[in-house]
């Protein structure tokens, strides 16, 4: 437990209050001892190559891209083994995910994770690199090194998962929950209909527009994940408070945007902190964890506020986001640890030159770090992922898609008000009982897609090895057909005179198949654009974020003009593009990819 405490920012500030007194590492305290591999390295000598043989890091990375260069880049960054230990050689693939991260998704990848997983198991020294300028490279000291995320016991990651979790659902509760309180705000300030609901969808957009800024910043080795997680949660709990209290609309309008602002790093970052902690081959399961949390939080937002709000006033359901949102933050400001491998290595290669007063020893990350630029950083993270959507045919598809589909999720929450309370004489605490229909929806996909990986998918790549990309994608051809067979079955069975059941089952249909055909894609993108997973992700959060701003303005508008039913018919028709272009993806996937710059083929 101390570790835990000590690597979270309460244990970090008391650590810099106290001058590293408090909650010490290893390295800091009486008797340590430097492994005898760093200690041969540094007192041995080593010829310099001439600077034109050098290879830095950028292009090691950049060259990785293609699984055929692995065995040269490792080669590369190879030292002659040392007299210490004879077994050198067979360690090489146990340089961590330092060492990993830059092999893309592919079977000599999974390969690396398997012999990786065999080590953990065994106490073995990992012998440092020596660089041709004498640095020696920072890294875990044993294959079983507890300081390694990859090797935490099974309780810690499942604390930590749990704790991203609850962060992600209150986040994205956050945005629903207002939805009761729209009636509210129309009386209090006398404003439209349409004006009611720019809270909810400036919220929705603000934490589209996040990603852009806080994916890349947690990926600056010196900073890490942990300080954007606490420092913007502390934002998003201390504006909660105001936003509770505010007297006039356009204070409202501005404290709802910084709301989900600073509340987006969960959905820019949760991802990347399960995928430091868990395997390529079991972190599909972390992952419907974590985007179950984010996708049953706006359901769920309208049950909390509903019966609340009707008894207690508009502001109740502002006032329920700052009492989740305390005690979660508090919860993340004691126990929630740093999980970046960049980051927690280079902060141990500061310890050591410290203890040492070597200045040799050196993180990977230091050296990454020495060459990056906010230009670089700019391009990764909005011009990257625009060029690739424009020119890629596949993740233009894949953009487009995931975007209709969560726009007509948000669309929900302005058509159930013209459903339930005036065909079925729901009150509003009853329209909020109505949207656990998407929590059932969500278990549904649940049981159906672990289901998949457990009895098929990871038997399967056991025993015969990754599959190409596009096999990823087979449960989607199924469930692609669910989103149009769920919104016309709502759209047509939505009248007074069929029971509320039916139109229930057609938003069941439509959020349980959502799921699947989401956690397809979202494997599939990583596995074929590896190097620019991050910020497609990043360009992906944004537009989906963008039309559901769209479509929480629109959806009122549309529904009150056209009907119910047609306005449900004419989602249902562009929810069709996911069945044509699923199938052409499943299909030509793998020419697209042969043909693009970006992907692996």
């Amino acid at each position: 437990m101390s570790d835990l405490i000590r690597e979270a920012p309460l244990g970090q500030i008391i650590r810099w209050i106290t001058r590293n007194r408090v909650l010490q590492y290893p390295e800091e305290l009486p008797g340590f001892e430097l492994p005898a591999s760093y200690t041969t390295l540094l007192n041995s000598s080593s010829e310099k190559k001439p600077e034109s043989q050098r290879v830095t890091t950028r292009e090691r990375t950049r060259q990785s891209s293609l699984s055929s260069n692995l065995t040269a880049e490792l080669e590369k960054t190879k030292t002659d083994p040392t007299p210490y230990d004879p077994d050198a050689a067979s360690l090489e693939l146990s340089r961590t995910k330092s060492r990993l991260e830059t092999t893309p998704y592919t079977e000599e990848r999974l390969e690396i994770e398997a012999e990786l997983a065999i080590e953990r198991t065994q106490t073995k020294p990992i012998v440092p690199q020596k660089t041709s300028d004498g640095t020696v490279l920072v890294e875990w000291y044993t294959t079983d090194d507890p300081a390694n995320p990859q090797n935490w016991s099974n309780g810690k990651r499942l604390l930590v998962s749990l704790v991203i979790c609850a962060y992600t659902f209150v986040v994205y509760t956050g945005s629903a929950i207002y939805t009761s309180s729209e009636g509210g705000v129309i009386e209090k300030f006398g404003v439209s209909d349409t004006v009611a609901s720019l809270p909810l969808s400036l919220y929705v957009l603000a934490y589209g527009l996040g990603p852009l800024l806080w994916a890349p910043l947690s990926e600056i080795p010196i900073i890490g994940r942990s300080p954007v997680y606490a420092a913007t949660m502390a934002l998003f709990t201390i504006l909660s408070l105001p936003t509770a209290l505010v007297q006039n609309v356009a204070g409202l309008l501005v404290l709802r945007f910084l709301q989900g602002f600073f509340g987006s790093p969960c959905l820019a970052i949760g991802a990347a902190t399960m995928q430091d902690m868990y395997s390529l081959l079991y972190l599909p399961y972390a992952l419907v964890a974590w985007v179950s949390a984010a996708y049953c939080g706006p359901a769920l937002g309208p049950l909390l506020s509903g019966f609340a709000v009707t008894a207690k006033g508009w502001r109740w359901s502002l006032w329920e986001i700052l009492w989740m949102a305390g005690p979660i933050f508090l919860v993340m400001f004691l126990l929630l640890p740093e999980t970046s491998t960049p980051n927690i290595l280079l902060r141990r290669a500061a310890r050591l030159r410290k203890l040492t007063g070597d200045n040799r020893l050196r993180a990977q990350s230091e050296i990454d770090q020495k060459n990056l630029k906010p230009s670089a950083i700019l391009v990764d993270a909005v011009i990257k992922p625009l060029e690739i959507t424009i020119k890629d045919p596949a993740i233009l598809f894949v953009n487009l898609y995931t975007a209709i589909i969560y726009g007509i999720y948000y669309s929900f929450f302005e058509v159930f008000p013209l459903v339930y309370p005036v065909m079925y004489g729901f009150s509003l605490g009853m329209v909020g009982v109505v949207f656990t229909c998407v929590l059932v929806a969500c278990l549904i996909g649940i049981a159906m897609y672990c289901s998949y990986l457990h009895f098929y998918l990871i038997p399967d790549i056991k025993a015969h090895g990754l599959r190409a990309q596009e096999s990823r994608l087979v449960p989607a051809l199924f469930a692609c057909f669910g989103p149009t067979i769920g919104l016309f079955l709502f759209g047509w069975t939505a009248n007074p005179s069929i029971h509320w059941i039916a139109p229930t089952i057609g938003i069941v249909i439509y959020g349980g198949t959502v799921f699947v055909v989401m956690q397809c894609i979202f494997v599939y993108v990583p596995l074929s654009y590896p190097q620019y997973a991050a910020s497609l992700f990043a360009a992906n959060d944004f537009l989906r974020s963008a039309f559901a701003c769209g479509s929480i303005l629109f959806g009122r508008p549309l529904f009150v003009n056209l009907g119910v039913g047609k306005g449900v018919s004419l989602l249902g028709g562009l929810s069709v593009i996911g069945i044509i272009g699923m199938f052409a993806l499943y299909f030509t996937g793998a020419k697209l990819r042969s043909r693009s710059k970006f992907a692996i083929a």
